[in-house]
């Protein structure tokens, strides 16, 4: 069987932060929060990265992450590109963003062919994440049987607006039912909830419920999943919504739970989840990875010390 090699997902990145430039370095030695999250990947066993950027963006890239990761372990490029798309399908006139995470993962196809990982770029997911999706590719043999690790709603909120997150839906055996996509949630006095009419009604969320921060375990079956779904999603969302359409990672992967050609088992980190949706989460971001450091959970420079 072939080793399970990551994925990350980073034609996005600096989208909503501020651009690729502006991702600040989260420690003293320049480490973003990718750095760690490859570093605990290759702690995990695993020794190949398949990074998901924009053409565009590419020099950027290498100057700020490529050119130094590339030292450090095996490292390929794929592209998510705005015309990809499918036979008779057109990019609409005024359209500047991609067609979102199903299109990327797309782009990838001809670079993977063994079971993988996939992550955000500019997570931070914890050590025993990387741990359980390696170990779970690494002994499932079953081409239809994915993951994903789970995180307790209340590991991975900001203090400094709203948030997105798919709550999951499990049955008895902990498996993936469903996704609830809930674009925005926020901390309230009584615990997490969310809306989706301005404001105007805030819904409760259970305490302790499980959410997808879209770290996932795939074998290369969602590739065949994704070429079937994209021009159904076109065809039902292209003249609705032609400028920001996107075609989601979790709506395909709920399809093909539906339609009875796919499981996944929900895994679970009760670790704390770590991310910049806002600038003033660069600051909570850094003393974390401070108090990890200070625990000797990870070493002061990382790459000196592999």
């Amino acid at each position: 069987m072939k080793k399970p090699v990551l994925v990350i997902m980073a034609a996005g990145m600096g989208s909503r932060y501020g651009g690729l430039k502006q991702i600040d370095p989260m420690d003293e030695h320049g480490n973003l929060i990718i750095d760690y999250s490859i570093y605990d990947a290759v702690r995990a066993g695993f020794e190949k990265v398949v990074f998901i950027i924009k053409k565009e963006n590419e020099a950027d890239f290498m100057e700020v992450i490529g050119n130094r990761i590339g030292k450090q372990v095996e490292a390929v490029y794929a592209y998510q590109d705005l015309t990809d798309l499918p036979e008779g399908f057109f990019v609409p006139e005024g359209r500047k963003k991609p067609w979102g995470t199903g299109q990327a993962v797309l782009s990838c196809k001809e670079l993977v062919d063994g079971p993988f990982a996939l992550i955000n770029a500019d997570d931070f997911y914890g050590a025993g994440a990387f741990r359980t999706i390696y170990q779970f590719l690494e002994n499932s043999s079953e081409e239809d049987r994915f993951a994903m690790v789970g995180y307790v709603l209340e590991n991975t909120l900001t203090d400094y607006g709203h948030v997105a997150r798919g709550v999951c839906v499990t049955d008895a055996s902990g498996r993936l039912v469903e996704i609830h996509e809930r674009t925005q949630i926020e901390k309230k006095e009584n615990g997490a909830a969310y809306t989706e009419d301005g404001g105007a009604t805030w819904i409760p969320i259970p305490a302790g419920s499980t959410v997808s921060m879209n770290l996932w375990g795939f074998t290369p079956r969602i590739f065949a999943a994704l070429e079937e779904g994209f021009p159904k999603f076109l065809s039902e969302n292209l003249e609705k919504n032609p400028l920001k359409c996107e075609y989601f990672l979790p709506s395909a992967v709920e399809a093909l739970l539906k339609e009875g050609k796919a499981s996944v088992e929900v895994l679970h980190s009760y670790d704390r989840w770590y991310g910049v949706t806002y600038r003033e989460d660069k600051e909570t971001v850094v003393r974390a990875i401070r108090a990890l450091k200070e625990k000797g959970l990870y070493p002061e420079k990382l790459w000196e010390q592999r």
